[in-house]
């Protein structure tokens, strides 16, 4: 469905390398996958390239703030936080966290790549776009890139999951071995990930590719959407991943690609408090995770009616009856959403489950952190936020209010943290991603009509 008139001003233009382009943006239906990808979108619209946007209805609205055209699903099933275990009822029974990682994989990724791929074939009929800009999970890109001959760039809104004999294999939030006995531990990790653990989603993907007529060169299905790649435009900074000694040439790393926001900020009507406490303390679930009782109800129990203030965002998950629960403590706010570029710079800690795009913001605001996560790929944020003393890392989705205050304690009182989110904060202000991404889109040169 094709809801706005498009700006077709360079559509007869001969396309060369730094010329404008057509561009088709497509997302996973997540915020974390969507809220990376819409600066760079209203960037590149503003540069003069046809920008255009492919995905679900429950993102039309924001795209449509952004002034840019867009395309809903249509074949393809649109499956998201609000209604994954409606569509999959039998994901509510899966208690072990590997089982549903794989379980996720299999439904909310891989079998969703042949419909996207669908749609955009229909969709390119109308508007035979140069480019596909899409986050690096968005598994319908290896297919246009293949069949319809299509620059395909990746956004990398998750930590690089790209396979290395340095590395334990992803998803089990892992840190790199120091000892020889730790690596040989992850080298048998890494047969039993490809061989054992994911032998369904690498049979589910293989036999995809086997009737588009694509070969998978025995890559596993991490590696797989790195190399279809064109480019892969890697969120974050070196400082921010575990050191490989070979990396592929066309992945990069062009620092924190954070959301488009508006520079007008609104007043918080809470700001008479944010200079009235000791330290300021930021709580968030993002916007996945709809279980209040994990994160938010005990980082709001282990700091009630204390010296500090707390400032709870909740996307939108039981504000009410939080507020109800919690109105007798002066010191808790609570609210659907609040800006993090806003907030952010009165906070003294993040308490969060992880997700990457809460972290880039922290990292980039020199804020430390307190993360708990472990699902939907959070235990590698979470583990990667430990491993460079960025924060501390809980290991588990429920911690206890007690545990969750010695963590915050010893963030307050340990300069180490502060030091060294300060230092790979310096690291992300070195980079300008927008700028760096729209250099790799201009510099992609004219692929040949099927």
């Amino acid at each position: 469905m094709y809801t706005k008139t498009a700006n077709t001003t360079n559509a007869a233009a001969p396309l060369h390398g730094g010329e404008k382009k057509k561009i088709l943006f497509a997302n996973i239906p997540a915020d974390g996958h969507f809220n990376p990808l819409t600066g760079l979108a209203v960037r590149l619209k503003k540069a003069g390239h046809d920008v255009r946007w492919y995905t679900g209805a429950s993102y039309a609205p924001r795209i449509e703030q952004l002034g840019i055209p867009f395309y809903l699903f249509n074949k393809a099933k649109e499956v998201t936080v609000h209604n994954i275990d409606e569509v999959f009822p039998e994901r509510k029974t899966i208690r072990n966290h590997v089982k549903k990682v794989i379980f996720d994989i299999c439904t909310y990724f891989i079998e969703r790549g042949t419909e996207f791929y669908e749609d955009i074939k229909d969709i390119n009929k109308s508007f035979d776009f140069d480019v596909l800009i899409c986050d690096s999970a968005f598994t319908g890109m290896s297919f246009v890139k293949e069949k319809l001959n299509k620059h395909a760039v990746a956004i990398g809104i998750l930590p690089l999951c790209a396979s290395s004999k340095q590395l334990p294999p992803p998803i089990m939030g892992l840190t790199p071995a120091k000892t020889l006995a730790g690596k040989a531990v992850h080298s048998f990790l890494r047969f039993l990930t490809n061989k054992v653990l994911f032998k369904k989603p690498h049979a589910l993907i293989n036999e995809q590719y086997r009737r588009a007529g694509m070969l998978t060169n025995g890559k596993n299905l991490f590696d797989l959407q790195i190399d279809k790649a064109t480019l892969f435009l890697q969120s974050c900074t070196p400082g921010f991943e575990y050191q490989r000694a070979h990396m592929s040439r066309h992945i990069h790393f062009i620092g924190p690609l954070l959301p488009s926001h508006s520079d007008a900020p609104a007043p918080f009507h809470f700001e008479d408090k944010l200079h009235q406490y000791a330290k300021v303390l930021l709580v968030t679930q993002g916007t996945f995770e709809g279980d209040v009782r994990k994160l938010i109800v005990p980082a709001i129990e282990a700091f009630k009616n204390s010296r500090h203030l707390v400032v709870v965002t909740t996307a939108g998950w039981h504000t009410h009856k939080l507020r109800q629960r919690y109105k007798a403590f002066a010191n808790v706010v609570i609210e659907d959403f609040i800006p993090f570029s806003q907030i952010m710079p009165f906070a003294d800690v993040f308490i969060s489950n992880g997700g990457y795009g809460g972290v880039m913001q922290s990292i980039s605001n020199k804020l430390p952190m307190v993360v708990a996560g472990i699902h939907e790929g959070k235990n590698e944020i979470c583990a990667r936020v430990g491993y460079f003393k960025t924060g501390i890392n809980m290991r588990t989705e429920h911690p206890k209010p007690e545990k969750i205050k010695t963590a915050v304690n010893e963030i307050l009182s340990n300069p180490l943290y502060r030091k060294s989110v300060e230092r790979l904060s310096k690291e992300f202000s070195e980079y300008d991603p927008l700028a760096l991404c729209e250099k790799f889109v201009n510099a992609l040169p004219v692929l040949q009509k099927p």
